[in-house]
């Protein structure tokens, strides 16, 4: 079955908490990652041998439409998580309630302005975790 990337969402908690969403989620990363090669080939092999090394995930952008009206507005939420260096847990949940769940340290910037183009932001994940796969019950 194929499925579109809309009513995916993010919500995170601090500690214990319950999960809140974030809303006004544009754009969410590729999420998963290749381990990097480590050569164990030695001088008796004919062939090059690899082992799995520590898997890199790569820069994890995720894409807001800005709201900084109050205290829960997504914009201010995320940035304060940053400036305080608070380590959250967010998920990522799909239409088909699969969901990608990590602990990270976001880190926030206000993306580039146009003519007639929505004011938007980006949060950089800073990842703590690794990213653990739920799937749907």
């Amino acid at each position: 079955m194929a499925y579109a990337a809309n009513q995916t969402t993010i919500s995170y908690k601090v500690g214990s908490a319950a999960f809140v969403e974030i809303p006004h989620l544009m754009e969410v990363p590729e999420l998963g990652g290749t381990p990097e090669k480590i050569d164990v080939t030695t001088l008796a092999d004919r062939v090059k041998r690899y082992i799995p090394g520590t898997k890199d995930f790569g820069d994890l952008v995720f894409k807001f439409l800005y709201d900084n009206a109050n205290k829960t507005a997504n914009f201010r939420v995320l940035k304060e998580l940053g400036d305080n260096s608070t380590t959250a847990t967010f998920k990522i949940e799909y239409p088909d309630s699969t969901a990608h769940q990590f602990d990270a340290i976001p880190s926030v910037k206000l993306d580039a302005g146009t003519l007639n183009g929505a004011l938007t932001f980006s949060a950089t994940m800073l990842l703590q975790s690794d990213i653990e796969v739920i799937n749907p019950a």
